[in-house]
């Protein structure tokens, strides 16, 4: 029984900075799952090679780490919470004063002050940058559920063990080298990937080849324009969730991924004169980048993932 379990640790956090329910199903990350127990509803994920409980009441965020006792070894609790609260002030990016940005964004477009009256505390997740690229190769062509479910079978084909939790087993994100290995297309075709095992293998492939490591490393020291152009070199990966990544692993928080979904957005409300084109072309593509970084400022792709939460349909009569 997870709502009972005792000695959570807690992370001071008002619930108008993070909103769990928004940040963790909007689509950015697909290694979380909603569970509701005792009327209280929680988040189990994997980040950092650990599970994670979370939960939450109006000032603080209660959460449970279950990691390999080799992570554990020698560490104090206290200098465990310590760790713990880090990891996830750098996963939520807490660090940033969200309240004042919603005030700026607000002011600037009253669609989103509209929005943002249940999609407060909407946060851009830092992810770990291996894990967004494959994840986001899944996203081509498809919905949030079975994105996740392609994630988890890569995690569990070739991640490793990282512990049970009430019979359910969790994985880490397979490192590249894990991606590399004979038979992984085959594999991933036989288990409902599509073409996109053969993306994820080639891509794999081609980050060995560049470095590794070392070449996703350095990826975090490129400029904006630098690091999407870098990723967009690998197989399955164009503009789109070259942004994704840009966005939500690399800190660059002007990048806004453009799909269906956000053109509908752009056309519906800001751009209705691109409301007969057929195809999203690069000059559409950027245009609309370009717009919604005149508006909202330096952290557009933050913004206008309020408006993305705020127009998925599963989130409607949500607070």
């Amino acid at each position: 029984m997870i709502s009972r379990m005792k000695n959570w640790y807690k992370l001071s956090c008002k619930k108008c900075e993070l909103q769990l329910s928004g940040t963790l199903n909007g689509g950015q990350s697909f290694r979380w799952t909603k569970h509701l127990e005792d009327n209280q509803e929680y988040w189990i994920g994997i980040f950092k090679k650990r599970v994670w409980i979370l939960r939450q009441n109006e000032n603080e965020i209660l959460y449970r780490v279950y990691e390999s006792k080799a992570n554990t070894e020698n560490n104090e609790i206290g200098e465990l919470e310590n760790n713990y609260n880090n990891m996830l002030k750098d996963y939520f990016q807490l660090g940033l004063n969200l309240q004042e940005y919603y005030e700026q964004w607000s002011k600037a477009d009253p669609i989103f002050k509209k929005a943002a009256i249940n999609f407060y505390g909407i946060r851009i997740l830092n992810q770990e940058v291996t894990e967004n690229i494959f994840s986001f190769i899944c996203s081509s062509n498809n919905n949030i559920s079975r994105i996740s479910s392609m994630v988890e079978k890569l995690a569990r084909f070739y991640g490793e063990k990282i512990c049970e939790i009430n019979g359910e087993t969790y994985y880490s994100f397979p490192e590249v080298e894990d991606l590399v290995k004979p038979g992984v297309e085959t594999k991933l075709r036989e288990n409902g990937f599509g073409y996109r095992a053969k993306y994820i293998s080639k891509t794999a492939e081609i980050i060995k080849e560049k470095g590794g490591n070392f070449w996703i490393e350095n990826l975090n020291k490129m400029s904006y324009d630098e690091a999407k152009e870098t990723l967009m070199t690998l197989t399955g990966i164009g503009a789109k969730v070259a942004d994704c990544i840009c966005l939500m692993s690399l800190g660059h928080l002007g990048a806004l991924p453009v799909d269906t979904h956000v053109y509908q957005i752009a056309v519906k409300f800001y751009m209705p004169h691109l409301r007969n084109k057929k195809t999203v072309t690069k000059k559409i593509y950027d245009e609309i980048g370009d717009h919604f970084r005149g508006m909202y400022g330096p952290l557009a792709g933050w913004a206008h993932t309020v408006l993305f939460c705020a127009d998925l349909k599963k989130f409607q009569g949500e607070s």
